[in-house]
């Protein structure tokens, strides 16, 4: 199985991550969009019918107002033809049927009995003392006439039934007018308008969805083109860093060459020009780790074509111990204890000379980061399917508010740069590309004056 070192799925995780926040926001104000305007048309809608409702009701008792006076007399006639022993039994109130019969079948209600519309709506008449005269529909309210009266809008809902109350006045001319004549109550139930209010719920909530779908569709079009020129741009930016770390190599060899010449023959220095020549030698060595830093970057990026490395299975803790042991001298050199705690026998599958680049780095970080009498302690565990190694130090810590630049390229903290002059500032970045080419990650925690812990989560190997 061949590693190939192109790993430009880096930079394409960053432009789909850049481009999952744009269509989650656009996503986001569409939504607060569609919901505000289906809110308003749902409010406008479900007004106008109830408007509708209300102004029905008004309608209906108009109609029926216009035959109080027979609706009166009529009962009062039914109320003297009755039979003095049906007086002893509680009787209904009779249907308009019953009593205007002589005058034709009563259509002011506007709705055919067979209909199913007549079923949910009701008519009532009271006189003067409101006393209930008559009844026509099949819809009736429990409650009694006082307590629309009690109202200022002569409105009342409850049970699922709507009641308008329209008080009648004797006409202009007659010997009472002005005077109260009765009462007419209109009843209709409100299941056909939940009902329609409910469809229409539904429908703007379905009508949302596909908007929003639709919304997302185009929205990832749109940002999918708007992110072509970044896109573009930043290639070329990488390419160009790339080419120039390329062609920067052959000027600071010949450089490093000629002021190692100078240094081997120091008789032909003027004593004057020694301090200059060993501060050129020391410039030259720290940009020639700068090029190479941004060139292995590049290359890892893919940036810069590369011969794909065959994998092999590399021991994690046999790397750890060659570099513990090689840096053994520089910690005791700082008078910084080095020590480790490794399981044996974890396997990745990966590249030897990348991961000792990675380990390296994150020890190297920790004792330069480290003071006197400090300690670095190096870690190899598993955990699941996971190798984790840990890179502990009692360093200076880093704040907070930096720890999502860490990783950051040619990036340090003001602390870090006081404490060591000659960093770079792409050790974590060289570090975090290597752990992702391998399927990994690194993580990080630290404390100011306390000190940090790298992480490093490489999948680990095993043949089937």
């Amino acid at each position: 199985m061949a590693w190939d070192t192109d790993s430009t799925q880096i930079s394409n995780a960053q432009f789909r991550a850049a481009r999952s926040r744009i269509l989650l926001s656009y996503l986001g104000v569409m939504a607060i969009i569609l919901g505000t305007g289906g809110m308003a048309v749902y409010h406008w809608v479900a007004y106008d019918l109830e408007r509708q409702l209300n102004d029905y009701l008004l309608t209906l008792a108009e109609a029926a107002s216009q035959t109080l006076d027979i609706v009166k007399h009529e009962h009062h006639e039914y109320e003297e033809g009755r039979d003095e022993d049906d007086d002893d039994y509680e009787q209904p109130p009779p249907k308009l049927a019953e009593l205007s019969g002589k005058y034709g079948e009563p259509e002011f209600l506007g709705v055919p009995k067979h209909h199913p519309q007549y079923y949910a709506q009701g008519v009532e008449w009271y006189d003067e003392e409101r006393e209930l005269l008559i009844q026509e529909g099949n819809l009736f309210p429990s409650w009694s006439l006082s307590k629309h009266l009690e109202r200022s809008n002569h409105q009342w809902q409850a049970d699922g039934i709507r009641s308008f109350v329209l008080l009648v006045l004797y006409a202009p001319g007659e010997s009472q007018a002005g005077e109260i004549a009765g009462y007419i109550r209109t009843n209709h139930s409100i299941g056909t308008l939940e009902t329609q209010l409910e469809r229409l719920r539904l429908g703007l909530t379905i009508g949302g969805a596909i908007a929003l779908c639709l919304a997302g569709l185009g929205g990832m079009a749109l940002t999918r083109e708007s992110l072509k020129p970044i896109r573009k741009s930043f290639q070329q930016l990488k390419q160009f860093t790339a080419d120039a770390s390329h062609e920067l190599r052959s000027p600071l060899t010949a450089i490093k060459s000629s002021i190692s010449l100078l240094q081997n023959h120091p008789e032909r220095i003027h004593e004057a020009d020694v301090k200059k020549v060993a501060a050129i030698a020391s410039a030259t060595d720290q940009m020639t780790r700068l090029v190479e830093d941004l060139l292995l970057l590049a290359r890892m990026e893919g940036t810069v074509k590369t011969i794909t490395i065959e994998t092999i299975e590399i021991p994690i803790d046999e790397i750890l111990e060659d570099l513990i042991e090689a840096l053994q001298t520089e910690a005791e050199a700082r008078a910084i204890t080095l020590k480790s705690k490794l399981v044996t026998d974890v396997f990745v599958l990966g590249d030897g000379k990348k991961l000792v680049r990675l380990f390296a780095n994150l020890i190297e970080n920790a004792l330069q980061y480290t003071p006197a009498e400090g300690t670095v302690k190096v870690s190899l565990f598993r955990s699941n399917e996971e190798a984790i190694v840990a890179v502990e130090d009692t360093g200076i810590g880093i704040a907070p508010s930096d720890l999502n630049r860490v990783f950051d390229r040619l990036w340090r903290a003001d602390r870090a740069r006081s404490f060591r002059q000659e960093g770079t500032g792409l050790g974590m970045a060289i570090a975090q590309t290597i752990a992702r080419a391998h399927g990994g990650r690194i993580t990080v925690s630290s404390e100011l004056g306390v000190g940090s812990c790298f992480q490093v989560y490489l999948p680990i190997f095993r043949e089937d």
